[in-house]
């Protein structure tokens, strides 16, 4: 498959992904004064802007590469929740695998920035798994899409949708149904991914997960650490992001190590969501591991050069491949 076809086969996805969405909210001022009541800057506020949180960040990146996005996950009824379905909405998100809970808050980050200093952080959430009812429903949700769909993303922030239980419930159902899995893992849950087609951890979460402490740039140390990931979990491939030093894959018997591309680096928030995005594409469009890789590699860095969370410019991320890749 040449670079034009395999990005327009990206045009032809549908990607489902289960797991934390959220909202984040940025109110942005002028700090002008300190408040007489605390040592503490008050902020006149500008503007307050609403944005896709959590998987949501997934769901656009996906969206941004041509692939329809399905989000399967449980919010609350109340106002941010509600806020939450208008932006999913909004952008063309599909929503039908989207529980709401009249017992469970929606997760909200709120940023006071003033100037382009951020003040605080004020998060409204919990980390306590769903109920059983609810996570029977998140189940039999998903087992309703996944046939659908051509690859699923697991993309999990530790805030209760996923637990052990959901995860091999679901990915046993997407192994019989031959439809790939690729998972986006943090602490809590780490071991729970059993069989699980391509798991991404990054350096530290793979540490953490194994509780292995490791020389990343001694290249036996290394593999024994992914040889143990692979093994404790029975999975067919890892893809380790390495921040600074790039990445690492070991799937379908090639074992690759690439470089980061030299950038301009402004903001790494997001490059995570943006890899996982490009990584579960490739898979489901069967892709070699140089290309998985490679191409994931490529959009992590350039979404480091803008500002702020954005998904994948599709356009010069295959602009760049075009030069540096394929």
């Amino acid at each position: 498959m040449t670079l034009d076809e395999l990005f327009e086969q990206f045009d032809t996805l549908r990607v489902l992904i289960i797991g934390d969405v959220m909202l984040d909210s940025y109110v942005w001022g002028r700090v002008e004064r300190i408040s007489p009541e605390a040592p503490v800057p008050v902020v006149s506020v500008d503007r307050r802007e609403l944005r896709l949180g959590g998987a949501g960040n997934v769901l656009l990146n996906v969206q941004a590469l041509g692939a329809e996005a399905i989000i399967c996950s449980v919010i609350g009824t109340d106002t941010p929740g509600d806020q939450l379905v208008s932006q999913l909405c909004e952008r063309g998100l599909n929503c039908d695998g989207l529980i709401r809970s009249n017992t469970r808050i929606t997760t909200i980050k709120e940023r006071i920035i003033a100037g382009s200093q951020q003040v605080v952080r004020v998060d409204t959430e919990t980390d306590k798994y769903i109920s059983a009812d609810e996570r029977t429903k998140l189940i039999a949700k998903a087992k309703e899409l996944i046939p659908t769909c051509h690859v699923i993303i697991f993309e999990d922030y530790d805030k209760g949708v996923l637990n052990k239980e959901a995860i091999a419930e679901i990915t046993d159902f997407a192994n019989e149904k031959g439809i790939p899995t690729v998972v986006d893992p943090k602490k809590r849950n780490f071991l729970c991914y059993q069989n699980a087609t391509l798991f991404k951890p990054n350096l530290k979460e793979l540490r953490e997960g194994l509780k292995l402490d490791f020389d990343v740039d001694n290249t036996r140390e290394f593999q024994v650490a992914v040889d143990q990931l692979k093994d404790t979990l029975n999975l067919k491939g890892a893809l380790i992001t390495l921040s600074e030093r790039g990445v690492y894959i070991d799937f379908n018997g090639e074992k690759r190590r690439l470089p980061a591309h030299i950038r301009q680096i402004a903001d790494v928030s997001g490059a995570g969501d943006t890899v996982i995005s490009i990584a579960a594409c490739c898979v489901a469009l069967k892709q070699s591991p140089s290309v998985v890789a490679g191409l994931s590699n490529l959009g992590g860095g350039l979404v480091c050069e803008s500002v702020g969370v954005v998904p994948i410019n599709k356009a010069q991320l295959k602009e760049e491949a075009q030069e540096k890749l394929l």
